[in-house]
């Protein structure tokens, strides 16, 4: 436990303490385009985060190799997984600083997410079966290149996932750190059970990847001082999804009976785990396609704008999506570990109601009248604002709106009812 816990203090540490660095070159390079119309933000904001986050990342590889427990598992039983991610990560975050400076070809960038999962198969960072119930014929064990096309769809997925969910300022940074949370936490209910490397592989990956989306989320948190863009996003999707692929236990046999539907616990975590950003993802594509338009092409439709549009305030509206990823991610986990008692679903079914009112609130005290539309206007509770500060008149203007030193006193308006003399009359 200490040790996943320093790997993630390290990854922090880096990860905060290079994002200065990084927003200096990226507004000397000029990687803060103009904003967009879909952008929520109102001022330009340099990108590149990613930069930072993957310095994190390595270091706190590098140091996990080195430890005791996380590194004997990382150098022997998946001796290619800290050379793994390093490579892999290193491609995405390249194909992401060259979409986040330049701009790239959504195919383009579709080639270079392939070839990032491609190098986690290369160094066997891969889905080794599919757990199915005894009812349903079993675990099926995959081939190599039935595992090899499984294992790069599920990565593609999941770095578009946390793409598209990337849209308000700490929003990708804090579900994709709560994932990594609900993984590490299901990765270590099963290393009390499995005695393993892969597991610990799975938790050490997890840990790292915590770390290194709370060291970027102070500098991300609304109002952010910098964005991850495309390079923070695609990576830490790929991180996030190289924890997932190794999370299966090499015997499937060894959690049957860990309650009624153990074999599928592999299955459902990532599945809670994602939830969030792949019914976002699906969505996205669904109206896209619908419209005419390509998969890939922008809109203002994700799940986050249209929280916005329904009253909520910026950090509200993260705050509900971190809810829903909690709550979806760590309800599943929470079965898996007390088993699945029937009495558990109504209790998830009335907390994801209790969240779907918190998320109509403001539409409905827009229904209220006069009084809730006064409540309507109360200022947002989103702290300093991000758009530029109103313009400050020149001196001679200032000293023309002050009063007039030698003008007529100020009379107050008596209990008799004398009319009130104005302290500063207009001027005709």
């Amino acid at each position: 436990m200490r040790e996943y816990l320093f790997m993630a203090l390290i990854s922090a540490a880096v990860t905060y303490l290079l994002v200065p660095l990084v927003r200096r070159f990226a507004i000397r390079i000029g990687a803060m385009p103009e904003v967009r119309a879909r952008d929520v933000h109102t001022t330009p904001t340099p990108r590149l985060g990613g930069l930072a986050m993957y310095g994190g990342l390595v270091v706190g590889l590098l140091v996990a190799s080195q430890l005791t427990h996380t590194g004997k598992a990382l150098t022997q039983t998946d001796a290619n997984a800290v050379t793994a991610l390093i490579v892999a990560g290193g491609l995405i975050t390249i194909t992401g600083f060259l979409d986040d400076w330049w701009g790239m070809d959504a195919f383009i960038k579709l080639g270079g997410q392939i070839a990032a999962a491609g190098v986690l198969v290369f160094f066997d960072l891969r889905l080794l079966y599919i757990p199915l119930p005894q009812d349903w014929g079993g675990s099926t064990s995959l081939d190599y290149t039935l595992s090899t096309v499984i294992t790069i769809m599920v990565v593609v997925v999941t770095i578009n996932a946390v793409n598209f969910v990337d849209g308000l300022d700490g929003l990708a940074a804090g579900i994709v750190c709560i994932a990594g949370m609900a993984t590490w936490a299901y990765s270590i209910f099963l290393a009390e059970n499995i005695s393993g490397g892969r597991i610990t592989t799975t938790a050490a990956i997890a840990a790292i990847l915590i770390g290194t989306c709370l060291g970027f989320l102070p500098h991300n948190f609304h109002p952010a001082k910098i964005f991850m863009g495309d390079t923070g996003a695609m990576l830490i999707g790929l991180v996030l999804a190289s924890s997932i692929v190794t999370v299966t236990p090499l015997d499937p046999a060894i959690i049957e009976n860990m309650n009624r539907f153990g074999v599928l616990l592999p299955l459902l975590v990532p599945a809670a785990v994602l939830v969030l950003p792949l019914v976002d993802l699906i969505t996205a594509v669904v109206r896209r396609t619908s419209r005419g338009l390509s998969p890939f092409a922008p809109d203002r439709g994700h799940l986050h704008h249209r929280l916005m549009d329904i009253g909520h305030s910026h950090r509200r509206s993260v705050l509900i999506m971190y809810a829903w990823a909690f709550l979806f991610a760590f309800g599943i986990v929470g079965m898996s570990t007390i088993g699945v008692p029937v009495l558990m679903f109504p209790v998830v079914i009335v907390l994801a109601l209790a969240v779907l009112v918190l998320m109509a609130l403001p539409r409905w005290r827009g229904r209220g009248g006069a009084h809730a539309a006064s409540r309507g206007k109360q200022p947002d509770d989103d702290g300093p604002p991000t758009g530029p500060m109103p313009p400050i008149p020149p001196e001679p203007e200032v000293r023309r709106r002050m009063p007039p030193a030698d003008g007529p006193p100020h009379e107050r308006a008596s209990a008799e009812g004398n009319p009130v003399i104005p302290a500063f009359p207009s001027r005709s």
